[in-house]
């Protein structure tokens, strides 16, 4: 059934119902049980391709960990148990020859079936599930009090979802739609912290984004990409990026190092529709998250060792491996603008700056604004996540 429909019904449920004692047929509303079943049955097929996608990367990842160890083991000298050819070590066998034809198939030439490559094996797909990507699962909840889900709506949301007994499948970021409410914008998505639904944040989108209650970096760039819509605006968010939660304390000596003032094209577009390329000066730095090194004794079992990065500051959270590269952060070309990512690099980084009264308490009030960047999509790529700082004046609420 399409996703508007289930709207409507919850409109038509709603409504003040007129009972016609004269015709008992006559219809007393759509069936509300029928249509929470029908959420409950598509969020545990979603779960359910999950937990195959997740088992299918497992065992592919293992797979590759044999092929690592056999490949080391082959090519490291004084391998072979019994006397070595020495003729057949110095020079690589024929494509043709019978006997690549029989390493292909056996190990040693005893007859043991290889495991398949993992070229050779089709990998999971499927439009509802994609692996670093959030879930989008269902529930069907009509809201009295309108688009704004009421705090009882939201508990009813979790109830709706113990009632599908799926509470110990969810994992922290999965984003609960009920569609009861629409299909407009990011209305009735709410994201599952572990334990609760937690509604989306409005101080600087009209239609939501993440919450400050979730740290960004335990999630990939591109984790909530076309499941939490983003909404646009000429002036401060022209090209719909999304808003990232970060504290960048710890790097703050490293972006203190990197920090230079460059000229920056951009291309903007006037109210009128027209686009002009003007040149800016910014305020640009960078930092990198290195990626977890195995030690030489664990590389010899890759899959019994995995390295995670914690996120400071954050215990119990780590660093998504999308985050692993080079950051590199924007900030104004003005005085404001580097009094702002100063304040980010955090306190000793730079020296301490004059200050009226009145310019301190507005620091104090601002405070907790200094960890709300966007990430810039139209620059970033694998291995280099481009971040723009945002300030307290794009904060709409």
């Amino acid at each position: 059934m399409p996703t508007h429909q289930y709207g409507r019904l919850a409109t038509e449920y709603l409504q003040p119902k007129v009972v016609n004692r004269g015709d008992p047929s006559a219809s007393t509303g759509p069936d509300i049980l029928s249509l929470a079943l029908t959420t409950r049955a598509y969020t545990r097929v979603v779960l359910r391709l999950r937990a195959q996608a997740e088992s299918e990367d497992r065992y592919i990842a293992r797979l590759q960990a044999a092929e690592w160890r056999q490949t080391t083991n082959t090519s490291r000298p004084g391998t072979c148990d019994g006397p070595c050819q020495r003729s057949a070590s110095s020079r690589a066998p024929s494509p043709t020859s019978s006997y690549s034809h029989s390493r292909n198939h056996s190990h040693g030439g005893n007859g043991r079936s290889q495991s398949p490559s993992t070229s050779a094996i089709t990998k999971f797909r499927s439009p509802l599930v994609r692996l670093g990507r959030a879930l989008l699962l269902r529930v069907f909840v009509p809201s009295p009090d309108g688009d704004w889900l009421s705090d009882a709506s939201v508990v009813e949301c979790e109830a709706e979802l113990k009632r599908s007994g799926i509470l110990k499948l969810l994992k922290v970021g999965d984003v609960i739609w009920d569609v009861a409410v629409g299909d407009e914008g990011n209305l009735g998505r709410l994201v599952w912290d572990g334990s609760y639904l937690v509604d989306l944040d409005y101080k600087y989108s009209r239609i939501g984004e993440l919450s400050p209650y979730f740290h960004s970096l335990a999630f990939s760039p591109s984790y909530f990409h076309r499941v939490i819509r983003i909404g646009g605006s000429a002036t401060h968010n022209p090209h719909c990026n999304p808003i990232v939660y970060i504290d960048v304390t710890p790097w703050g000596q490293e972006l203190a190092t990197n920090l230079q003032l460059l000229q920056d094209r951009a291309r903007t577009e006037t109210p009128h529709g027209a686009l002009h390329d003007v040149v800016r000066w910014v305020h640009r730095s960078s930092f990198t998250i290195r990626r977890p090194v195995l030690p030489h004794y664990a590389q010899a079992h890759p899959r019994s060792h995995v390295l995670r990065l914690p996120i400071p500051n954050a215990s119990g959270f780590f660093i998504d491996p999308g985050w692993y590269g080079t950051v590199i952060i924007e900030a104004e070309g003005t005085n404001e603008g580097l009094a702002d990512l100063q304040e980010r690099c955090g306190p000793g980084v730079f020296p301490p700056r004059a200050e009226a009264i009145a310019t301190k308490l507005r620091n104090a009030k601002e405070k907790e604004s200094r960890r709300v960047w966007r990430i810039l999509r139209e620059k970033s790529r694998p291995g280099e996540i481009w971040l723009r700082a945002v300030r307290e004046k794009e904060r709409i609420m």
